[in-house]
């Protein structure tokens, strides 16, 4: 037996110019971050979007402005590829401004800053558009929450739900190609959570209605209990739980923290997370990556030790990876029927909620 028998032969080929994402994924991905990318495409295809696995994906970074909103994420959430996600405001937010009929544009980050000022332009890198955006953005945002089925206390969920739906109506008056990632998950159920909620435009809006005497309100711990929940009813119905992390920061710790609060804070029995992609430009050693490696979350019971295996941390660019990931995706797997989870949530809180009483009650 040869000592390279359990390798694979690394045997490239020359690229013809008619190549498939799929082809360009498997052949010529072969080794780096390149090869750790084509790992994360094919683990999300050929394991992760099986029936029974329920699929987090969380987004950080200015993504939407970027147009991956649209782009990207759109056809994931109506192929049934995600079903619940934990995003930034900032992302929520600006992909907002498309669906308004506002326009964005490309330009280059070595501009002169003091002169966009003067001429009332924002710019986010290489994206540049009028400030007026903002203010139009922000009056629709206030229009919205004025509405009295958001006069109450709720959860980040149902406030981006009834905000998606707003939005979806809006698209649609103006005749807009254009979709939001907020108006997809509100027509498709997929359930849209916060982390921070205070740390956006759109929780600056809801404190300036506080203000005026609106009654709009963000339960956190009810975001915590109904994320929790959904890995629990998946795990505990037998079914599998993935988590793809785009980015870091806050989304990455509050979907992962699902585990150590079913486990350590509810005393349920549980294992972890199945599945875990990262796409990250972020390095553990400085304590940068943002709750770390698949390895170090198995310490902390976030991920399912024997499952280290189905992991996968790539190290580049998320505007990079995101468009090849869901093109290979939607390229090599067919649609799922959507989980909907949206409406499932006082249900499965429900069941979360008498397990963990019986627990108290028993010690066991």
């Amino acid at each position: 037996m040869s000592k390279f028998s359990n390798f694979k032969k690394l045997n490239p080929s020359q690229i013809p110019g008619d190549l498939k994402i799929t082809e360009l994924v498997d052949k010529y991905f072969l080794s780096y971050n390149a090869a750790r990318l084509r790992e994360a495409c094919q683990l999300f295809s050929d394991k992760i979007l099986e029936d029974d696995v329920t699929v987090g994906v969380t987004l950080s970074g200015a993504l939407t402005p970027a147009g991956l909103g649209y782009s990207a994420f759109v056809p994931l959430v109506e192929a049934g590829f995600i079903d619940w996600i934990i995003s930034t405001g900032a992302n929520l937010y600006h992909d907002l401004h498309r669906s308004l009929g506002f326009e964005l544009f490309q330009t280059t980050p070595f501009v002169d800053d003091l002169k966009l000022r003067e001429e009332k332009i924002i710019r986010i890198y290489d994206i540049v558009f009028d400030q007026e955006v903002l203010f139009e953005s922000d009056a629709f945002l206030r229009k919205v929450l004025e509405a009295q089925e958001l006069q109450k206390k709720m959860g980040s969920a149902e406030l981006h739900y009834l905000l998606g739906k707003y939005v979806r109506a809006r698209e649609k008056h103006l005749k807009l190609e254009h979709r939001s990632l907020i108006g997809a998950c509100y027509e498709n159920g997929v359930p849209v959570y916060t982390s921070s909620p205070g740390d956006s435009t759109i929780g600056m809006n809801v404190a300036a209605m506080k203000l005026a005497d609106y009654k709009t309100e963000i339960d956190t711990e009810l975001d915590v209990n109904e994320t929790s929940a959904i890995v629990y009813d998946a795990k505990i119905k037998g079914g599998k739980s993935a988590i793809i992390i785009f980015g870091g920061g806050s989304p990455k710790n509050f979907a992962l923290q699902t585990e150590p609060q079913i486990q350590e804070i509810l005393g349920l029995d549980e294992c972890g997370h199945d599945y875990f992609i990262q796409v990250t430009d972020a390095r553990p050693d400085t304590g940068g990556l943002s709750g770390a490696t698949p390895s170090e979350a198995v310490t902390w019971g976030k991920v399912d030790p024997s499952q280290l295996p189905d992991t996968v941390v790539c190290y580049t660019d998320s505007t990079i990876a995101i468009p090849i990931m869901a093109s290979y995706a939607l390229a090599k797997t067919k649609p799922r029927k959507q989980k909907q989870l949206y409406m499932q949530r006082d249900k499965i809180v429900e069941k979360l909620k008498k397990d963990y009483l019986v627990k108290l009650e028993t010690g066991n």
